[in-house]
């Protein structure tokens, strides 16, 4: 049993009543069964599954469990870094924390995920300048125009009048939010490769160069070092990227191999 396979156990619709017989293989396993072996997974491996739960969107104290276990790792290891090790005894925890808040949003990503629309900051709708005529009359028509028979748009003065109004956003569509998927390959991770193509004469799909195969586009590292230099201005552009930037890699992967870690416990306890 993988880790995937509980995500359904936990939106159960049914109590499943079966004449099964009882037996260890995990396609027979009791409910029971089954809460007591994510119990003992949680045990022995509580920030990969604490991760994994997060990830799947089951639960958000499982999402700040991950981030807190993780900002307790990277406090233990950011020693290591000499820009991180000069923080002072305050600062380093909100960093710390802040590090593994942006390492858990790009370990949870996907080509399924939404971020906030950039263009009208999730409000759906922009305010843009609308221009309009209008137009006036300078008196009221005499009777003397009226014998010559003048109309009254001798006397109307039109004037191209600018105003701010909202709009709908034309990025979201309204929408506040749009896909993270890459606009390549439209989150397939395989896109057209055009020198391949046109060697072989036939469309030849290989890994997307935009997105490396992924399917989404991930964080932009800048981004967390931006919310990081809202904590503090000790860590510099430069500092980040030489110094900082391979620990917050780190960071990430860590969840990757916390997350590895927890399935191969699930499967040692349900096989």
């Amino acid at each position: 049993m993988n880790l995937e396979n509980t995500v359904k156990f936990h939106f159960a619709k049914s109590t499943m009543i079966s004449d099964s017989p009882r037996a260890t293989a995990s396609d027979a396993l009791t409910g029971t069964d089954i809460m007591a072996a994510m119990g003992m997974t949680q045990e022995r491996a509580a920030m990969g599954y604490s991760a994994f739960l997060g990830k799947m969107g089951i639960s958000h104290n499982d999402r700040e469990r991950a981030i807190a276990l993780l900002a307790e790792y990277a406090l233990s290891k950011c020693d290591k870094v000499a820009a991180l090790r000069k923080l002072g005894e305050g600062i380093k925890p909100l960093v710390m924390h802040q590090l593994a808040t942006f390492a858990f949003e790009d370990y949870s990503r996907s080509a399924a995920s939404v971020k906030q629309c950039d263009c009208c900051s999730g409000q759906g709708f922009i305010e843009a300048d609308v221009f309009t005529m209008k137009s006036h009359y300078t008196m009221k028509l005499p009777q003397w125009a009226k014998d010559l028979k003048q109309s009254p748009g001798d006397f109307e003065v039109k004037r191209q009048v600018k105003e701010v109004a909202k709009i709908l956003c034309s990025t979201c569509k309204g929408k506040k939010v749009v896909s993270c998927a890459c606009k390549d390959c439209h989150g397939r991770g395989k896109a057209v490769n055009q020198e391949l193509t046109e060697e072989q004469g036939v469309p030849v799909r290989a890994d997307c160069k935009r997105c490396g195969g992924r399917g989404y586009e991930r964080i932009p590292s800048t981004e967390a070092f931006a919310a990081v230099s809202q904590i503090t201005d000790a860590i510099s552009l430069d500092t980040w990227k030489k110094s900082v930037k391979p620990f917050y890699d780190q960071l990430i992967m860590k969840f990757d191999m916390e997350e590895a870690w927890a399935e191969s416990q699930l499967k040692q306890i349900t096989r």
